[in-house]
């Protein structure tokens, strides 16, 4: 007598961020499920350091085959269409894969010209401002600044944490930085966090515009809201939030900002076998601030979905805890902004050397968590209880982390 097969469940991951992968790591605590990833591109981006790449102090790249448990198929293509009535999602390549569950990881990006409103477009943005949101755009702007004399004048605009970060690691390198902040420094910081950025930039010897906008962009220089006209040989955007329209295109409802709405398990609200994860994740319409703190935690919790219906059980709630920010201000410094579990922040901080010791160690603690989870699915911890935080609002989604 023949034996029946037992039956195996395929999950496609689509996006390999932080979220994307260490959730197709989790999904191979059954030994019945085949996992398949799609992602763009052949490594993996440490987005957290991208920063860093532009300025030639660090990689930012990682080899899927150091992240990745063993079994998982890695498709290097894009996803152009999901199909979800019929379970299977159309690559730009023309190939097509089948699904049992679909998780829904394709990060976020810096809202450029192609994903803003008519009305937010700012002149000469697209032609020629730079930016750190993705690798492609990080190596556009490290090969420029390479071909430009280290006295040349540089335009970082936005106060988010991206463009903190980039503002400092630029100008300590010794390029003359002017960051426009179109508002508060650091909007997400407390008081206390504020002054300490701002004083080590000052240090760095940062032109910082807190309330100044900038209305066009020039090949050479910048204009302001007030008129005033600044040299600029390389202008760099870092306002702004947006994802890609992937969920859109494919009929699944978003938010306004194109996220796929789900529900509390991370379940998609128009299709059950869909789960959603990282930044591209609207959790009943309040999504979770972009960063790899929550981004891992949603890839654990997506995961544990997709089990708990593979096993026929109900799915556990979201449930995570933040404990704060991480901002390094060049190679050398930084500042760690504490926070309540909500992610609202307290005024109390960690500066200096310490604090950029600690913001190190939690970049190569994020690789280590995936990779270990590689080793040993189901292994990834993650701080819980904390209360669901208020929706960010978009003017505060500048690529913070």
């Amino acid at each position: 007598m023949t034996e029946m097969a037992t039956p195996r469940t395929h999950v496609v991951v689509v996006g390999g961020g932080y979220a994307g992968t260490l959730a197709a790591n989790r999904l191979r605590q059954r030994a019945d499920v085949d996992v398949t990833l799609v992602n763009a591109r052949a490594v993996f981006v440490e987005r957290i350091r991208l920063h860093q790449l532009v300025n030639g102090t660090g990689a930012a790249t990682a080899d899927y085959g150091t992240l990745l448990g063993d079994g998982i198929r890695l498709v290097v293509d894009t996803v152009e269409r999901i199909e979800a009535p019929d379970r299977r999602v159309l690559l730009e390549s023309g190939a097509e894969l089948d699904y049992d569950y679909l998780i829904y990881a394709v990060g976020s990006t810096g809202a450029m010209p192609a994903n803003m409103a008519e009305t937010s477009k700012v002149p000469g943005l697209a032609e020629f401002a730079y930016s750190v949101a993705d690798l492609e755009s990080a190596q556009r702007l490290r090969y420029a600044l390479a071909d430009l004399p280290l006295a040349a004048p540089v335009t970082v605009v936005g106060a988010g944490l991206t463009g903190i970060e980039t503002a400092s690691e630029l100008a300590e390198r010794g390029r003359p930085v002017t960051l426009v902040c179109g508002g508060v420094l650091g909007p997400s910081l407390s008081k206390r966090g504020q002054r300490s950025v701002a004083k080590r930039l000052r240090n760095l010897g940062v032109n910082v515009l807190e309330s100044s906008r900038v209305s066009q962009v020039r090949w050479d220089a910048v204009v302001l809201s007030d008129g005033a006209v600044l040299p600029s040989a390389a202008t760099v955007w870092t306002a702004g939030f947006a994802v890609p329209d992937l969920a859109a295109r494919s009929g699944l409802r978003t938010d306004a900002l194109g996220r796929l709405l789900t529900d509390e398990t991370l379940t998609n609200v128009d299709d059950h076998r869909i789960v959603a994860a990282g930044d591209a994740a609207a959790p009943s319409g309040q999504p979770l601030r972009m960063s790899c703190q929550a981004a891992g935690p949603l890839g654990a919790q997506a995961a544990d979905t997709v089990l708990s219906r593979i096993a026929g059980s109900a799915p556990a709630v979201l449930n995570q805890a933040f404990v704060g920010q991480c901002i390094s201000l060049g190679r050398s410094q930084g500042t760690v902004q504490l926070a309540r579990t909500d992610d609202t922040p307290v005024n109390m901080i960690v500066g200096g050397r310490f604090a950029a010791s600690i913001k190190e160690a939690i970049c190569k603690g994020t690789l280590w968590a995936i990779r270990r989870e590689a080793a040993k699915p189901g292994s990834y911890f993650w701080l819980k209880g904390g209360t669901r935080p208020a929706q960010v609002p978009a003017g505060q989604q500048a690529a913070l982390r």
